[in-house]
């Protein structure tokens, strides 16, 4: 289970290590060649510059905190009787009688085209701690969305 943990660190600290070389390296040398054209008022280079960078800058912050966030996470406080991260769940759409298979994941793993939805998108947030039988409504941007969760395997069934 630490596995995932690893997989999502190494992404997040490969995208830190290319937004530090941006911000430290790449950033200071465009502003400096941007200052030497002239009026900053009106340079349209220095002020993308300076834009890119309180992004960088922002971005950063942010994905220093997750690093952090994910160093205090122990996955064994899940439960296993209900849904959690890395569970499995078949859900049937109510509205239109259809079985979708759902695996609840962090943001850095989810892809909702492969069924990985994050546990803090709605419908992953409808879905934490339900168990087999649960009915869920679910208000999505197409609507309000009728679920019941009808098989649920935890992270632990799947090791």
């Amino acid at each position: 289970m630490t596995d995932f943990a690893a997989k999502i660190k190494k992404k997040l600290q490969d995208e830190i290590d290319v937004l530090s070389h941006e911000l430290h390296t790449d950033l200071p040398k465009e502003i400096s060649v941007a200052r030497a054209h002239g009026d900053l008022s009106e340079n349209a280079e220095y002020k993308y510059a300076k834009e890119r960078q309180r992004f960088v800058e922002a971005r950063l912050s942010q994905l220093h905190k997750r690093m952090g966030d994910l160093s205090m996470l122990n996955l064994q406080n899940l439960p296993k009787d209900r849904a959690a991260y890395g569970s499995r769940l078949t859900v049937l759409d109510v509205a239109k009688s259809a079985k979708i298979e759902y695996k609840l994941v962090t943001v850095e793993e989810a892809d909702a085209a492969q069924g990985l939805i994050s546990t803090s998108s709605p419908i992953g947030r409808a879905l934490l701690g339900k168990k087999v039988g649960d009915e869920v409504q679910v208000t999505t941007p197409s609507g309000v969305k009728d679920y019941e969760v009808v098989k649920l395997s935890t992270i632990y069934e799947e090791e």
